[in-house]
């Protein structure tokens, strides 16, 4: 027996011996990868946008590859969570509470902001409580980290978070902010609002005129910041956002799509048989959407143009939803909880 043990010792030594080089290779080809693929990014920002070379070199060489970045993102997508646990996590006693609290302590910025673009204030309220819990979670990963992270090593979205990463060098050179010092989500969204780096140079505003547009801790800046999002993507003040709708019991046409992109008008929703109430004309475009309801069956709604809006903050009815419920909540809370500020549709 020992001359066959010797052997199959030999024999596990070899494959171990093995798989340590093909690891090592593997290791080797990766780095060799990042390396172009950071050279090549360098190239361009030096001859597009005339960056200093060894400057950005020696930065993007302390940006850091970080495995639990690339663990994050690739992990295998989450179940499909129904609505009302969806609607659970967000539109919850706590975060209304908290959203009434965070209305009371910014009513001027809150109230300004809606003012001047014209967009609901429980909207924006919403939107900030919705993404960071009202700047409690705004995310700890460097962002120069998270951006070259998956620039460089992560193949299957290297194209987008190229361009992500180089919308950020750009902000940060004209914010004159330190590139290490941002801080933000795994992929790079950044601030209580969480906008992406090419998000935040196309709709952050310096509200308070102090030189810097400071979406982390400047209230003026971030309400004014979301506002603006909501406005140049075509918010229209006073419009209703979405309604709760039924339908007869024997129905044989097709479950609603959700299509975000709205494909009806509420005089063809109507056709088919829904019913809701509104104010909005026969032609205005509109939507019908469905949602598990708790305990089996199911919710329709019937959303409109700023519900379509609230989509392009995040592509997902869900949240579309969600928010507007939350900001609902709040709003009814703050009314009956605040006498000070004036409110606006």
């Amino acid at each position: 027996m020992a001359p066959r043990t010797a052997a199959a010792a030999a024999v596990l030594l070899a494959i171990s011996v093995t798989c340590g080089a093909q690891a090592n290779n593997e290791e080797a080809d990766n780095q060799a990868a990042v390396a172009q693929a950071r050279r090549a990014f360098v190239d361009r920002m030096v001859s597009t946008h005339d960056f200093d070379r060894a400057e950005l070199t020696a930065v993007l060489g302390k940006a850091e590859i970080n495995q639990k970045i690339l663990d994050a993102i690739a992990k295998p997508a989450e179940r499909v969570v129904p609505w009302y646990e969806y609607r659970g996590i967000f539109v919850t006693p706590e975060r209304i509470g908290a959203g009434v609290q965070f209305w009371k302590n910014n009513a001027k910025a809150i109230d300004r902001a809606a003012e001047q673009y014209g967009v609901a204030p429980e909207m924006l309220v919403a939107i900030i409580g919705v993404e960071t819990y009202f700047g409690q979670r705004m995310g700890s990963y460097r962002v120069i980290d998270s951006l070259s992270t998956l620039a460089f090593a992560y193949p299957p979205r290297a194209k987008f978070f190229a361009s992500q990463l180089e919308e950020f060098l750009l902000l940060t050179r004209e914010e004159k902010v330190d590139v290490f010092q941002p801080l933000g989500s795994y992929a790079g969204a950044m601030g209580a609002g969480q906008f992406t780096p090419s998000s935040y140079r196309s709709f952050a505003v310096d509200e308070n005129e102090d030189g810097h547009r400071n979406i982390w801790t400047d209230w003026d800046d971030v309400l004014g910041s979301v506002a603006n999002y909501f406005k140049q993507s075509g918010w229209r003040t006073g419009e209703p956002v979405i309604d709760k709708a039924t339908r007869p019991k024997k129905w044989t046409q097709a479950e609603p799509a959700n299509k975000l992109d709205l494909d009806a008008t509420v005089g063809a929703v109507t056709k088919q048989g829904y019913v809701f109430k509104t104010k909005e004309p026969a032609d205005a475009r509109a939507g019908v959407f469905a949602f598990e309801a708790q305990g089996g069956g199911t919710e329709y709604w019937v959303g409109y143009h700023n519900f379509s809006v609230i989509t392009r903050y995040n592509r997902s009815a869900k949240y579309a939803l969600a928010a507007h419920q939350l900001g609902q909540a709040i709003r009814a809370q703050y009314l009956t909880s605040s006498t000070t500020g004036s409110v606006v549709e």
